[in-house]
């Protein structure tokens, strides 16, 4: 039997910079892996500060960019490489009236650090209004974070490539068929449903679908412009456009009607012709006060969730995954704002 001081149960934002900080602190660990694309892996990678809608910020945002971009340094120490793309937010005002409570906002204090006062006017696209760019934003490499991750794990066994099945699960004895094991982490997204032991969180799926495109101008480079949703570079050749959100039609296949939508959205602002070449959609875990989910079990005190990220889940993920390592490993109390007793 192989002893693990953790098991992790998924492999998206949260289940992966959880694995980093086991690495960063020489924990054992396996973390379990279906193989299938999860809602992080289909994400923009969108690091962004701002509520772009109503132009406010949110708890902690400065603290969460300030540790995500420390740890994807920590992480570049042993992938070799660092998947931050320093490509800033540029918001396409809809009118005169956005302009002005963007400059408005800007001066507030804890938006002083995220809103240029400077407004800016891009080529090929239409901004008759111009566009405010987010100081701080930036995108993850989703793609590169995941492969370069996945490859680490796999090189030094810490991944197994299998579902896995609760009924192996003996809690009370901390075994996992022939694992032997100090603590569980369950970070399943949407999957978390079909966990006996954690079904009963209030996560809420929220399906996200986006486009590829081809565009027949480019845009510039190296900025993310947003009106309806975000557009930029893959690298590859084409553009993501998206993500969408629905809380109505959950079924596991291609909503025409979302696509109809950011086909729409892109016309808007973009003048020229594209096309589309790819459509993806995943389901974002969401709770009603838009804070992730973590805590223990209440019978069983090796098991553990972490949920419930949404559409922040690279900052979400990142920073709270340190909360999480500190309350089982040193016993330093959860935020209440965090905690899976706040619905209790």
């Amino acid at each position: 039997m192989k002893n693990v001081d953790y098991i992790i149960v998924g492999d998206g934002y949260a289940g992966l910079f959880f694995a980093h900080q086991l690495i960063k602190n020489n924990k054992s660990f396996v973390i379990f892996s279906e193989g299938r694309k999860s809602a992080s892996q289909v994400s923009a990678g969108i690091i962004n500060p701002v509520v772009l809608k109503k132009f406010t910020t949110f708890w902690k945002a400065q603290e969460q960019i300030d540790f995500l971009k420390n740890s994807l340094e920590e992480i570049k120490s042993y992938t070799g490489e660092n998947y931050l793309i320093n490509a800033c937010i540029h918001r396409i005002f809809h009118d005169e009236n956005e302009q002005k409570l963007w400059l408005k906002k800007s001066a507030n204090e804890e938006l002083v650090n995220f809103l240029s006062e400077q407004f800016e006017s891009l080529n090929v696209v239409k901004n008759d209004f111009l566009t405010g760019k987010v100081n701080q934003s930036a995108r993850l490499n989703v793609n590169g974070f995941f492969t370069g991750l996945f490859s680490y794990l796999e090189k030094n066994d810490f991944l197994i490539k299998e579902k896995f099945e609760y009924s192996k699960l003996n809690p009370s004895e901390s075994v996992y068929k022939d694992l032997k094991f100090k603590n569980i982490i369950f970070c399943e997204g949407m999957g978390v449903k079909e966990n006996p032991y954690f079904s009963e969180i209030t996560v809420n799926p929220n399906k996200g679908h986006h486009i590829k495109v081809k565009l027949s101008h480019p845009i510039p480079k190296n900025i993310t412009i947003k009106k309806k949703h975000f557009l930029f570079p893959t690298g590859t050749g084409l553009y993501f456009y998206g993500g969408t959100y629905d809380r109505e039609q959950l079924h596991h296949h291609i909503d025409e009607s979302a696509v109809k939508q950011l086909v729409n959205g892109l016309s808007e602002f973009y003048p020229y012709d594209f096309e589309v070449e790819e459509v993806n959609f995943g389901f974002r875990p969401t709770v009603k006060d838009r804070r992730p989910i973590i805590g223990r079990h209440e019978t069983y005190n090796n098991l553990y969730v972490f949920n419930g990220l949404g559409a922040r889940g690279i900052l979400n993920g990142c920073y709270f995954s340190r909360d999480l390592f500190r309350f089982i490993e040193d016993g330093v109390p959860l935020h209440e704002e965090v905690s899976l007793n706040r619905f209790k």
